[in-house]
C-alpha cells in the first residue's frame, strides 16, 4: 500500500515501505561498494614502500575497519538524508518513524549496530529481524526510531510559499511546534489549489485549517491576518527552520565524522 510520507514540512514523498528483497539487493551494492574501496586501499599500501610491523598493521586494520563500517556509512547517510550507494540504486531512504528525515545520531545508532548485525553475522541477525518486523525493520532501525521506504514519486508545488511583509518579526519570534504530516500535507495541499478554488471554497478552507494549524503556535498571528496568508507564514517559516537544522546537522556530522576517524587510533610508539 502506498503512503505519503513528509520530509520536512509540505515536501512530499509518495512511498511504500521497502520489501525485503529490495533492502537485501540495496544491502549487497552497499557490501560490494565497502569490499572494492577495502581492496583499494590495501592494494594502495601493499604497492608503497612502507613497511608496517604487527602493531602498525593491526592499528592500520582496525582503523580501515572503523572508517569503511561506521565513519564511511555515518557520513554518508547523514549527509545525504538516509540515502547510500545501494539504496540510490534501489529508490529507497531511510526516514524517521515519524517521517522525518534523519539525522547524525540516527545513522550512528544505524551504523554502529550494524557492525554486529550484518558484517559479524554475516547479516543473519538482520534477516531474522526483518522478516519479523512489518515494516522491514533491523536491529538498527529499532534502536534509532527509523525504517527504509520505497520512494516512487516526488511532488512538485506550483504555487510558492509566501511569508507576507510585516510577519517577519511575529512567525520567527514564533513557538511552532511540529504539525501532523497529514495536517501539514493537507494545509500545502490547499495552498497550492487555493488560486483554482472559488473564492467561498477557499475561504472556507484556509479558515479551517487555519484554526486547526493555530493550536500548534504561540502566540497567534497579528490581528488582521487571514487565515490563508497565516498558513502561509507557518509553512514557509517551518521550511526555513527544516533547512537551517539540516545545514547544521550536515556541518555536526562532517565535524563528528572527523572526530570518529581520528580518535580511535592511538599511533604506537616505533620503539615498543
Amino acid at each position: 500500500m502506498h503512503q505519503g510520507i513528509v520530509i520536512g514540512e509540505g515536501v512530499v514523498l509518495e512511498t511504500r515501505p521497502a520489501s525485503f528483497a529490495t533492502r537485501a539487493v540495496g544491502a549487497l551494492v552497499d557490501v560490494v561498494v565497502v569490499g572494492v574501496l577495502a581492496l583499494v586501499v590495501l592494494y594502495m599500501v601493499s604497492g608503497s614502500s612502507l613497511v608496517l610491523d604487527q602493531q602498525w598493521g593491526r592499528t592500520l586494520s582496525i582503523a580501515l575497519a572503523v572508517a569503511l563500517l561506521v565513519v564511511l556509512p555515518v557520513t554518508v547517510e547523514t549527509l545525504s538524508r538516509g540515502r547510500s550507494t545501494g539504496k540510490l540504486v534501489m529508490g529507497l531512504r531511510v526516514v524517521r518513524d515519524d517521517g522525518g528525515p534523519v539525522r547524525f545520531r540516527h545513522a550512528l545508532v544505524r551504523a554502529l549496530v550494524g557492525v554486529f548485525e550484518l558484517w559479524l553475522t554475516f547479516g543473519s541477525v538482520a534477516v531474522i529481524a526483518s522478516l519479523s518486523n512489518a515494516k522491514g525493520k533491523r536491529l538498527g532501525d529499532l534502536l534509532a526510531g527509523t525504517y527504509a521506504v520505497r520512494v516512487r514519486s516526488s511532488r512538485g508545488w506550483t504555487t510558492p510559499l509566501v511569508l507576507a511583509p510585516g510577519l517577519e518579526t511575529w512567525v520567527r519570534g514564533a513557538d511552532i511546534r511540529r504539525l501532523p504530516d497529514g495536517l501539514a500535507l493537507e494545509v500545502r495541499q490547499v495552498l497550492d489549489r487555493a488560486p483554482r478554488l472559488s473564492p467561498a471554497s477557499r475561504r472556507h478552507l484556509t479558515d479551517t485549517l487555519a484554526g486547526q494549524v493555530e493550536a500548534y503556535v504561540a502566540p497567534g498571528p497579528p490581528p488582521g491576518t487571514s487565515a490563508e496568508t497565516f498558513l502561509h507564514a507557518v509553512l514557509h517559516e517551518r521550511r526555513e527552520r527544516e533547512l537551517v537544522r539540516g545545514e547544521v546537522e550536515r556541518d555536526r556530522a562532517a565535524a563528528q565524522a572527523a572526530v570518529l576517524h581520528r580518535l580511535p587510533y592511538a599511533v604506537p610508539d616505533p620503539r615498543d
